[in-house]
């Protein structure tokens, strides 16, 4: 049965302890890592839950609760040491290494991803964009991300070693691309294109629809007008 088919909700993950863990654990252990990443920077070295919690918004009780899944990391009347949480969290996520990231589609969207400095950080490189658009072909982005033909697809992402491959195609185009890069090992899709993909057995994707959220946002709105 394929994994995570919508790309909510529907995945959980396993640690030593037996309990599943949830992608909402998963997602807040993310906001934690940038909080984290921010307070080291401050040169802060100790904080607790809930200095964590009124700095950043967040839930003291929760945040106390999603480590524990993970292990002991604080001291009781002393908190989390800084550096080490953020540590113990990047391993947690599997950002100890480097994930390779191809992008499929040099449009602006596909541009702009490739040269994202928080794509680029945490472990994970984009290495390679493809398009079909002969003037971009053979081209870098700014950032020097180069772009090939997306003919050369899966002997790319095989010669590059790609982990990850972000989709920014327009709508139509995405499954028979999705089935390409999981013919060739990909096991991990973040799909930015408007449409629901069906994922081959044994591949993650995660669905990226800006569309949604900004009708999120028109709904919200309506309630207060």
């Amino acid at each position: 049965m394929a994994k995570n088919p919508t790309g909510k909700g529907s995945s959980s993950r396993r640690e030593g302890s037996g309990r599943a863990i949830s992608e909402s654990t998963t997602e807040r252990l993310s906001i934690y890592l940038r909080c984290l990443t921010q307070l080291e920077r401050a040169g802060v070295e100790t904080i607790s839950s809930k200095e964590m919690a009124q700095r950043f918004q967040l839930n003291s009780a929760l945040i106390r609760k999603d480590l524990t899944y993970f292990g002991e990391f604080g001291m009781r009347g002393v908190g989390y040491n800084v550096p080490e949480l953020r540590s113990h969290i990047v391993q947690i996520l599997g950002l100890d290494r480097e994930l390779r990231v191809a992008i499929i589609g040099a449009g602006n969207l596909g541009q702009a991803l490739a040269d994202y400095r928080g794509f680029n950080s945490e472990g994970c490189r984009i290495v390679v964009l493809f398009d079909v658009a002969p003037e971009k072909v053979g081209t870098q982005s700014r950032g020097g991300v180069p772009v090939r033909h997306v003919d050369m697809l899966e002997q790319t992402l095989r010669d590059e070693k790609v982990n990850i491959v972000a989709l920014a195609v327009p709508s139509g185009q995405g499954q028979a691309l999705l089935e390409r890069a999981a013919a060739a090992g990909v096991r991990a899709v973040l799909n930015f294109v408007p449409d629901r993909l069906r994922p081959p057995e044994g591949v993650f994707i995660r669905n990226v629809d800006l569309k949604i959220q900004l009708e999120g946002l028109a709904f919200q709105l309506a309630r207060v007008q």
